[in-house]
């Protein structure tokens, strides 16, 4: 069950963060643990508040197969720094555990946002039976990432106003009404995760959808990282981009067919809309009113 109130604003754990231990288990000592979302992949995109927390954590437990070490390089003098790839979900937990119950603060950290194709709900029902506080910093995820860095949006006034962020299935199954077909049938912005290795199927499941050939896909690879590569595609033409290009794993899609849609314009500065900060102006009325806007 969700944590309420997990975190209260100046960073500090609320007392209520966890649920009463059973009679089984111990009751808590103070320690801490936090899931810290990495962005994905530049140091400099890592939140203030992730930034302290492993700066200041007694274990700094890390996706080394995703994050690089320059991410955790702030660790304070003294923390242990441990790599989780090799682990199991058992021994990370078994780290998580010792440093909390006695006292310490744990810093888990995980590529990009920790609420998006982790491991935290299974950390966090481990330490929880335990009586064990957690909480969670939010962080950059890659499709954010790849869109600022090729400059683009994945909304479009009339054209696209959502966005679907999904993957193919693979070792994790993906429920029959979330197949990408099916949702790639509302024609909106997609951020599709977890598929490099399969792009032929990712083009498969588009063209079974309904989606225009020519629609631009960004294929963005080891997004923020030193050796970053963004290659624009289309939703026929991906697969061949993908092989040629020899990107794998640490691959983005975004499926943009805003991108193709002209210069459509957002209504909310335009001179004849009024809001709550903006009066509508009469032509050659130049002096400034009341709800004005600094914009």
């Amino acid at each position: 069950m969700p944590i309420k109130n997990n975190d209260r604003p100046g960073g500090t754990p609320a007392a209520e963060a966890s649920p009463a231990p059973s009679p089984a288990t111990s009751p808590p000592t103070g320690g801490h643990v936090w899931f810290v979302g990495a962005g994905p992949g530049d140091p400099e995109l890592l939140t203030l508040k992730a930034r302290r927390i492993i700066g200041t954590a007694d274990l700094v437990l890390y996706a080394g197969s995703l994050v690089p070490p320059q991410v955790v390089a702030c660790a304070r003098p003294g923390a242990r720094v441990v790599d989780s790839a090799p682990l199991t979900l058992e021994q990370t937990h078994a780290l998580l555990r010792e440093t909390a119950l006695a006292g310490g603060m744990a810093a888990r950290v995980h590529t990009g946002d920790p609420s998006l194709y982790g491991t935290v709900r299974e950390q966090m029902r481990l330490l929880h039976a335990e009586g064990i506080a957690c909480s969670v910093v939010p962080g950059v995820t890659a499709a954010f990432a790849a869109a600022a860095a090729a400059g683009v949006s994945f909304t479009a006034p009339e054209v696209t106003q959502s966005l679907v962020i999904t993957r193919l299935e693979g070792r994790t199954p993906v429920p029959g009404a979330e197949r990408l077909r099916e949702l790639a049938r509302h024609g909106s912005a997609m951020a599709v995760y977890l598929s490099a290795a399969a792009p032929e199927r990712l083009e498969e499941e588009l063209a079974a959808a309904g989606v225009d050939p020519c629609t631009p896909v960004l294929a963005a690879h080891r997004v923020s990282w030193p050796d970053q590569s963004l290659a624009w595609t289309t939703a026929g033409g991906l697969a061949e981009t993908v092989r040629s290009r020899g990107f794998s794993r640490q691959t983005v899609f975004l499926v943009l067919p805003g991108e193709a849609a002209g210069d459509t314009a957002s209504r909310l500065y335009a001179a004849d809309f009024a809001h709550g900060w903006r009066d509508i102006r009469e032509d050659g009325d130049d002096a400034p009113h009341p709800h004005d806007s600094k914009d």
